[in-house]
């Protein structure tokens, strides 16, 4: 199984830059004469009409169904990581959930400032506190060497736990009105998923048709009905100690429907935007509100809480990473798309001007931070790091990062146990190393 996850990791590169290519689309067909055939499209009619959400458009389909698929997944991943992987104990989950509890604040704090408290923007405040992993691990593909293996564990848990606090936000802020009847039924679905995942069925099917039913009694009680993805994935078996768990067999069959084909497709139908009102439409307050929480917000918020809290002791720097990268890895938290759109479209339901300023400053920010956070970390002078390091990221920075390890045949790195490495062909043993691991 380690290596289908391997694969699974490998290839969140390349749907980073699926995902830019079909944000891309977006806002062309926004801007030309295909404008009025790219709204059509968004409103056609599909199917039933559904609890809340009403006639099934396009628009309708993929953020409120498939959505919610891209929520399982999501849920999936944070689970296997709290229980298995880099958030499994207490110490390894303290610098991630500090720094996304501060990377979440400080940019709501910043929204809320620039736009003056107003009540009629208030909503929005959500909108800049989460980080698109897939985008932030394309930008660290395009580094290469560049981008040591510490700055790629570090983005990948602070977005988990940020994922985490997207879910709530959505759950409590963005749910207004509750049929209690189809939340309680929602509850015994949930029950009869858990008390199945207790008598030990490992099949996928019953938990899939349970996660079915969930979706159409969430949407029908008022909150979000992505949240079902979340609530589903948290009672399906992960099996410590099994080959291969229906957790993990689900989340490798999931995987690239999601992130190539589901996050793409929320990509195209939610980032088309009219860029006609120039310069000036940054600088009103939504969008600036936006963009600064992101820019601003997020990289001081995430950075500040790993140097304060290093200093507190209340946590480590992480292994193999020097402040600059980090640094650079705080800039790259502020690139905020996927899950700032969503949180953008349920701020502010049936207001869509409201809805396209949020999305030029979604866009704003996140390329700005994206930008940043490449030259950073393209400036920063490479660290040491260890073996163990350099294997985790063979999982991330795929062929890219097995061509540095060619390399290590020819004399300029070695890979091995226990051993030290850098880019310059240091290597020293772990116990002679310059600095101590984790240290602040």
């Amino acid at each position: 199984m380690a290596a289908t996850l391997a694969e699974q990791t490998a290839r969140e590169r390349q749907a980073g830059l699926v995902l830019i290519l079909a944000a891309a689309l977006a806002l062309g067909a926004a801007n030309s004469p295909l404008h009025h055939a790219y709204e059509e499209l968004l409103h056609l009619k599909l199917g039933p009409v559904l609890p809340r959400v009403g006639p099934l458009t396009v628009h309708a389909f993929v953020a409120d169904g498939l959505m919610a698929i891209f929520f399982l997944l999501v849920g999936m991943e944070v689970k296997r990581e709290w229980f298995e992987g880099r958030l499994s104990t207490p110490d390894m989950r303290r610098l991630p959930v500090i720094a996304a509890i501060a990377g979440m604040a400080l940019p709501a704090l910043v929204y809320l400032a620039v736009t003056g408290f107003d009540p009629a923007l208030a909503r929005g405040w959500a909108i800049p506190a989460a980080t698109d992993i897939a985008f932030a691990v394309a930008v660290l593909a395009i580094l290469g060497r560049h981008a040591p293996p510490a700055v790629k564990l570090l983005l990948v848990s602070i977005a988990v736990m940020d994922d985490v606090g997207a879910v709530a936000i959505i759950a409590i802020a963005y749910t207004e009105t509750l049929n209690l009847a189809a939340l309680g039924m929602a509850a015994l679905t949930m029950a009869g998923m858990w008390a199945a995942n207790r008598l030990g069925v490992r099949r996928a099917w019953p938990y899939l048709m349970g996660f079915a039913l969930l979706w159409i009694l969430v949407l029908a009680s008022g909150v979000h009905a992505t949240i079902a993805g979340v609530a589903a994935a948290m009672t399906i078996p992960l099996g410590e100690g099994e080959k291969e768990s229906t957790l993990e067999h689900l989340e490798h069959r999931i995987h690239p429907w999601a992130m190539f084909g589901i996050v793409p497709l929320f990509g195209f139908v939610s980032a088309g935007v009219a860029l006609s009102g120039g310069l000036g439409s940054i600088l009103q307050p939504l969008p600036l509100a936006v963009a600064l929480g992101l820019l601003l917000g997020k990289q001081v918020g995430v950075f500040a809480a790993i140097r304060l809290g290093s200093a507190a002791g209340l946590c480590c720097r992480p292994e193999g990473a020097s402040w600059p990268q980090i640094y650079g890895a705080s800039l790259l938290c502020g690139i905020g798309f996927t899950m700032s759109l969503f949180i953008g479209a349920l701020a502010f339901p049936d207001q869509p001007e409201q809805v396209d300023a949020a999305k030029i400053g979604i866009f704003t920010g996140s390329l700005l931070s994206a930008l940043l956070g490449w030259l950073v970390l393209r400036l920063s002078s490479p660290v040491p790091f260890f073996a163990h390091e350099a294997e985790a990221a063979e999982r991330i920075f795929g062929r890219a990062h097995q061509h540095r390890r060619s390399a290590a045949s020819n004399g300029r790195e070695h890979f091995a146990s226990g051993t030290l490495l850098r880019g310059d062909a240091y290597r020293r043993d772990p116990e002679q190393a310059p600095g101590t691991r984790g240290t602040t």
